[in-house]
């Protein structure tokens, strides 16, 4: 390893995201260690990325302290279960890899004099009274609902973020992401895209919850990188969301993938979950004056 280069550690290293930001990290000449307990995430994720003498991963859970030896420039935190399935099977871990996870991912920051990048989401906003979301909003959050223990634990992680800033002057940088879909999603993910794909693929009826009517902005992940390479190149301490402004009905989703696929599967409705957000579309105003950031990849 060239030690001249600068170094970044990614949490969630071998997840969907985590995955391809290491692989730009990478690309612009950056040091990598991923560290990753594949909960979540897998190590197929980074096979590609092991022959590369700049890049390391070390299998660890962020929750019992981060001990990393050596300068590190960056510290990105990525870890997390991100989909309704993936954080109720696993309620406790995702509350601790937003709150304790991301104190011992700070100190290490703090530690290593080390920028700070925290991956929030558009969740914090819950099932939002404003619409679409701009980064004032402090939205509408069940805290003791199925999703309280994703939702609340983003919640806390930002408010980490800025105390560590306040308190220890540590750099810090907040991005709120919402739906981005690309390669390396898990099949089983339970979120709309993969979940139709596979549906559409296999013949099953696609799963519409309620009419169909709920909105998403979705981003492809390419997009969604550049985004959060930006926010760590010209971002400042308070909160950017990165997405796509232009909204689509779950239903015309469905549709659509029906069409792609060329299959012959149908559409089946089933009671909307409890809590789920009605409509979701990011305001992306602040990325654009503050990054020059936008989508280049629409849906």
């Amino acid at each position: 390893m060239a030690a001249n280069k600068p170094r970044a550690v990614v949490s969630g290293g071998a997840g969907f995201i985590g995955s391809h930001l290491c692989e730009a990290l990478l690309a612009r000449g950056v040091r990598v260690l991923a560290l990753d307990n594949f909960i979540t995430g897998s190590p197929e994720n980074l096979r590609h990325l092991t022959p590369n003498p700049e890049f390391e991963f070390r299998q660890a859970d962020v929750n019992h302290g981060v001990f990393i030896g050596g300068d590190v420039r960056y510290v990105l935190h990525f870890a997390s279960p991100a989909s309704p399935p993936q954080y109720d099977a696993n309620p406790i871990h995702t509350l601790k890899v937003g709150t304790i996870g991301t104190m011992n991912m700070l100190g290490l920051a703090r530690a290593k004099n080390a920028t700070f990048l925290l991956a929030s989401t558009s969740e914090v906003y819950g099932d939002p009274l404003v619409h679409p979301q701009p980064e004032t909003y402090w939205g509408n959050v069940n805290p003791i609902g199925p999703r309280g223990c994703y939702d609340e634990a983003k919640r806390c992680a930002e408010a980490y973020a800025m105390a560590y800033r306040r308190s220890h002057k540590v750099d810090t940088r907040i991005i709120r992401i919402f739906n981005t879909h690309g390669p390396r999603m898990q099949v089983s993910d339970g979120r709309a895209i993969p979940n139709f794909m596979a549906q559409a693929i296999r013949g099953e009826p696609l799963t519409v919850y309620g009419e169909g009517s709920q909105t998403r902005s979705i981003c492809y992940v390419s997009d969604l990188v550049r985004g959060v390479l930006a926010v760590l190149d010209k971002g400042d301490e308070l909160p950017v969301n990165l997405g796509n402004p232009q909204e689509v009905t779950v239903l015309e989703l469905a549709e659509t993938i029906i069409r792609l696929a060329q299959s012959k599967s149908r559409i089946e409705h089933k009671a909307l979950p409890v809590d789920d957000p009605k409509q979701r579309r990011s305001d992306i105003t602040h990325a654009r004056e503050l990054l020059g950031w936008q989508l280049e990849i629409g849906l």
